[in-house]
């Protein structure tokens, strides 16, 4: 199993990728590397950031100059939820580390809604590949909101829960289930290798998720990182590359790439790019394409 992540950012006008990647080689120094990656430059440079995220994966733009990371963690370091600042000396903290005092297993993937709240994924993929301590949380989605302090388990009964997003109107939430594949690298395709969809309902003046339904199932791989364009469109990183459904679940097309795509990003203009284990890929798509995410 490989970790990636990337998030797309346009601080100081400068087009960047912030990329997490990092193979889990079955040597005892298990390391994810996180590279700023400067697309306004010809030839592209990449410079590796030197920051204390213990394992990261899934990434997304925080507030002003700053990159929400979700790091798996390690035997002697919390996973959790860090903050890590896209500006020289890159300086990180840890926003949150435990489920009312019960630490998290290895929280994967992470997105902010506009009330400030985030929700993320957490499965037990760091214990499974012997870099954290047995669980003690079950494999669940979460809502945590910084400004009061309040978090909530939202969504259970995953075999490995990993990429969230929401669609565009935050009515909809959609959770990729990548059970098919565990950390020791075992594969059964009787196990779910699918997208899961959730309405968000309020009830007594709290969200929840509630009409849980199958939304898609990756036949190729499994379905890791996921995200919405502005017209609701699906997309997720499969094991042919990035598989793209219509919002009622219609598999639109594919975007072939070589070696599959773990997790990925919109840019600017219907720009996409795109990690698998062995390489970053730029894809260009109709200039009318954009992310619900930054909406460029």
């Amino acid at each position: 199993m490989s970790n990636n992540a990337i998030s797309f950012t346009t601080h100081d006008q400068r087009f960047m990728a912030i990329v997490a990647t990092g193979a889990l080689a079955q040597t005892d120094s298990k390391k994810v590397h996180i590279t700023r990656v400067d697309l306004s430059k010809t030839p592209i440079t990449c410079q590796e950031v030197d920051t204390e995220i213990p394992m990261g994966n899934g990434g997304i733009n925080y507030d002003k100059d700053y990159v929400l990371f979700c790091a798996q963690g390690t035997m002697t370091e919390p996973s959790g939820l860090y903050r890590m600042s896209t500006i020289a000396p890159y300086k990180s903290e840890l926003l949150k580390g435990d489920f009312h005092g019960r630490p998290f297993n290895s929280v994967n993937d992470v997105v902010v809604h506009t009330d400030g709240s985030i929700w993320f994924t957490d499965p037990i993929y760091g214990s499974e590949q012997g870099y954290r301590p047995p669980p003690r949380l079950p494999n669940q989605v979460y809502r945590w909101c910084p400004n009061t302090g309040a978090i909530r388990a939202v969504a259970d009964g995953f075999g490995r829960p990993n990429g969230i997003c929401f669609s565009p109107d935050e009515q909809v939430v959609y959770i990729t289930d990548t059970d098919r594949i565990h950390g020791d690298g075992s594969i059964d395709d009787q196990r779910v290798s699918s997208v899961y969809a959730f309405d968000v309902c309020t009830i007594h003046g709290e969200p929840f998720l509630t009409n849980r339904r199958l939304f898609a199932m990756a036949d190729q791989g499994i379905p890791d990182g996921i995200k919405c364009d502005l017209e609701g469109n699906v997309y997720s990183g499969c094991g042919d590359g990035i598989n793209v459904w219509s919002p009622g679940g219609v598999l639109l097309g594919r975007i072939l790439v070589d070696g599959g795509v773990s997790n990925f990003c919109f840019g600017r203009n219907g720009e996409i790019f795109a990690l698998n284990e062995h390489r970053l890929w730029r894809v260009q798509l109709g200039a009318g394409v954009k992310g619900a995410l930054l909406r460029l």
